[in-house]
């Protein structure tokens, strides 16, 4: 069904183009829209005419016209006259709106489709009977990008992105909850991953630029198929949450590049648990005092180079030594030694994913 701000910005439009007013009615006679006042007066003889044989009729002044929709009665049109040049402008705008539904369902048929495909809800061969009823390529190259905004009640998300996307008949926005805003996008040839983040950096400005600050990007890997679009959609769901749990200072994340956060994710709780105890010896990384969580993070971030993290914390490189030597004996890792410093490095993602998981009741 057509909205009725469609409705009338459509009869807005005849109007201005023909000089003609326009109003429109549900088969019961009610105003939907109309660009004269007091069309209110017209509702019985819009429902008798919708209640009568006739397509056409001209009744106090004003043409009425039925549109149908696949030979079933949708809306009662007014035209105003009684001229046949009234009669063809009005015959055109029946036309004119009849077109607009069949857009809108084949719209909303690719929209229910694609929904359905996302979620696993289609058997093998329906997905490529309806992708052909539908006139969608099955062999086309396409990639999901899911796009999580808080709640902005002042802009329609789901509308904004569809307008960036407005020219591309083949690609698909839509949304399975009231969270997220879904993107599947056809890629052209030689479209490349470091195109994808381009494409996202594209979206997060435009969001930006109609003031959701907060948004959240994630994309799943290429599928070549349109049967494997859902696992590219589930890609970007867990891209998404991992994003959350290990990159909180990244907007865009690709789940091509979640390294070791992957797999950390898919682990089980309980096991997560027992794996702490052992490397940690019941003692519990948050517990570390700010001092020597930033001498960790740092060492990291400088790839255990003693010279380069002493000088960007500004102290001295025996004090960097002694704190080492500390957290050495404390829970009985080197993070000189290589080894030790990639189990220290991935006990520490393993709590962040539990205490994120905890949080939000795993």
């Amino acid at each position: 069904m057509i909205s009725n701000q469609i409705l009338q910005t459509t009869l807005e439009g005849l109007k201005n183009i023909t000089r003609i007013d326009f109003c429109i009615t549900d088969t019961d006679g009610k105003v939907l829209a109309g660009t004269f006042s007091g069309a209110e007066e017209y509702e019985p003889s819009a429902l008798a005419f919708a209640d009568s044989p006739a397509d056409s009729q001209v009744v106090n002044g004003r043409q009425f016209f039925k549109v149908f929709d696949d030979n079933q009665l949708e809306y009662i049109l007014l035209a105003q006259g009684t001229s046949d040049g009234a009669y063809m402008v009005g015959k055109l705008a029946v036309f004119q709106i009849q077109s607009l539904m069949t857009a809108y369902k084949e719209r909303f048929d690719r929209d229910n489709f694609i929904k359905n495909l996302l979620l696993d809800n289609l058997l093998l061969v329906d997905i490529y009977n309806r992708a052909k009823k539908l006139h969608i390529d099955t062999d086309a190259r396409r990639v999901v990008f899911l796009i999580e905004t808080t709640d902005n009640k002042e802009v329609n998300v789901l509308e904004s992105v569809r307008s960036l996307f407005s020219g591309k008949n083949q690609d698909f926005v839509t949304a399975v909850d009231g969270k997220n805003v879904i993107l599947v996008r056809e890629l052209r040839e030689g479209e490349s991953y470091e195109d994808l983040d381009h494409l996202a950096e594209e979206i997060l400005d435009g969001l930006h630029g109609l003031g959701v600050t907060d948004v959240n990007i994630a994309y799943g890997t290429v599928v070549n198929e349109i049967k494997e679009v859902s696992r590219s959609y589930k890609e970007a769901k867990m891209a998404l949450d991992v994003g959350k749990i290990f990159y909180g200072d990244q907007n865009i994340v690709a789940y091509s590049r979640l390294g070791i956060g992957r797999l950390i994710y898919q682990l089980p709780i309980p096991l997560c648990k027992m794996f702490i105890r052992e490397i940690f010896d019941g003692k519990n990384p948050d517990d570390f005092d700010e001092e020597t969580l930033q001498t960790i993070n740092k060492f990291f971030e400088n790839n255990l180079n003693v010279s380069e993290t002493s000088r960007q914390l500004y102290i001295h490189r025996n004090t960097l030594v002694y704190r080492l030597d500390k957290l050495q004996k404390t829970t009985g890792l080197d993070l000189r030694v290589f080894e030790d410093a990639i189990t220290f490095k991935i006990a520490l993602m393993v709590v962040k994913y539990m205490n994120y998981m905890e949080k939000n009741e795993y």
